[in-house]
Parts: C-alpha cells; structure tokens; sequence
C-alpha cells in the first residue's frame, strides 16, 4: 500500500470572505475550524502518513496558541506558507517524509470531500501517477467583453472544473516545483502538466465546495449535516468540542 502526505494549504489572505477576526480556514463551522473539517477526512486514512498545514508567517503564532493542543494531539505539522499558494506547497515539500510515496494537496477552505471522494481520487493517482477531484461544468459559459457586454458563448463540451484533493506522485510533484517558471498556475494539475504528464479527471460533485464567503459557510454546514460521519478506526479524536475552541 502507497504512503500518502496530504498538504493543505491555509495561508492565503482570504479577502473576499468579508471578517477582520478570521481567515476563511480558521473560521469556526460546525462546532470547530474549518480547516479541522478538512484534515480530519485524512487523519481517519492508515495510508496518509503525513498531514502538513501550511500557514501565513503573520498567522503562525496565532495558530499555535489556538490550535497547537490538536496539533500534537493529531501530529499535524505546520510549515510557514508563502507569498502564493505556490510557494507554500513548496515550503511543505521541503518537510515530506523519505517514505511518502504520494502527495495530495487539498485545499484548507474545502471541508465537505468525503471519504468516498478522496478513496476514488487516491485510487485513480496510484494507477495513473497523477488524479483531480472535478466536475463536469453544466451550465452556459458566457466571455465578458468591453463594459461586461457578453462577447461570445463558449462551448462547454470538455470542460471540468477543478477541485481537490489534486494526487500526484511524489517524484512528478518535486519535478513540477523544481521546474516552475514565473508563468501563473492556478493549480497543482497544471505544472504537472506542464511536464507533459497525464493528469486524469476523477468525476467529484459540487458540494465538494470551497469556502469563499461567509454565505458558503451556512451551506457547508448543512452539506455536513447531511453527510455520513467520517470512520475514525473506532477512537474519534474530534469527539470532545472543546479541543476545536
């Protein structure tokens, strides 16, 4: 069985969701953070070996004193996020273990993947060497031209929207950010591809969602409620509420 790190990337500057006191991964949902939500669907994993958080520097001692107890308690490890979100998942490959044989990263703000999601997308990555959670895009794409006046309608035919966790192998992940230009990625997938690789499409759903605004926050809630509790291997280490205040 392949080894796993899951690094999830909480040091952006979450601007658009609109609260001076918390970024979107620290705000509280459900009872606890929301970046708690996301790095308990791997903790729960035999396979994942390693879980990295990586923070803002103007956040991490913040961070240690809020959250440091669950930290040790759960053995995640922190690392210092960069100026991108590139930069922090560099600064999180440097801390990777010799026996990690693959790398998901799985974004902070994006507590409602399921286990059934995240086993699809491990699985597919170890048989391919590289996988994305994704969706198929329904609607009717629009392109904005001059004045917001809509300049064309663009197929939808081929196009997905990406999600996470994106699973690389650890040798094309390291290869990908040892390669890396100035030229923007929006994604992990796309330095990978960059290299050529094959990044196959692991079809997820849209309450896989990301937490942008604080609106977003009252519809994970309910996706939550409304999913199977997560397996723990018989102790939950998220049972007692008071850890995550």
């Amino acid at each position: 069985m392949p080894n796993f790190a899951v690094i999830l990337p909480a040091a952006g500057a979450s601007r658009r969701f609109g609260d001076k006191n918390y970024k979107k991964p620290f705000a509280m949902l459900a009872g606890r953070a929301v970046w708690l939500h996301s790095a308990e669907k791997f903790l729960a994993r035999d396979d994942v070996k390693q879980v990295i958080v990586a923070v803002a520097e103007e956040d991490l001692e913040t961070f240690q004193q809020k959250f440091g107890a669950n930290i040790v308690i759960l053995g995640v490890e922190v690392c210092t996020g960069g100026k991108e979100r590139s930069d922090s998942i560099a600064n999180a490959i440097e801390k990777l273990k010799p026996e990690i044989d693959h790398i998901a990263v799985h974004d902070a703000a994006r507590p409602c993947v399921t286990e059934k999601q995240i086993e699809a997308v491990f699985d597919t990555a170890t048989k391919t060497n590289a996988a994305l959670l994704a969706t198929r895009v329904t609607g009717t794409l629009k392109r904005a031209g001059q004045g917001e006046v809509v300049s064309e309608t663009v197929d939808r035919t081929g196009l997905w929207e990406a999600q996470t966790p994106q699973v690389f192998r650890r040798d094309l992940l390291e290869s990908a950010y040892a390669g890396r230009s100035d030229e923007p990625a929006t994604d992990d997938a796309q330095l990978v591809e960059r290299l050529g690789e094959a990044v196959t499409l692991v079809e997820s759903a849209p309450t896989n969602l990301k937490i942008t605004t604080k609106a977003d926050l009252r519809l994970a809630e309910q996706i939550l409620k409304a999913a199977p509790k997560p397996k723990t291997g018989g102790v939950n280490p998220f049972a007692d509420d008071d850890l995550w205040r």
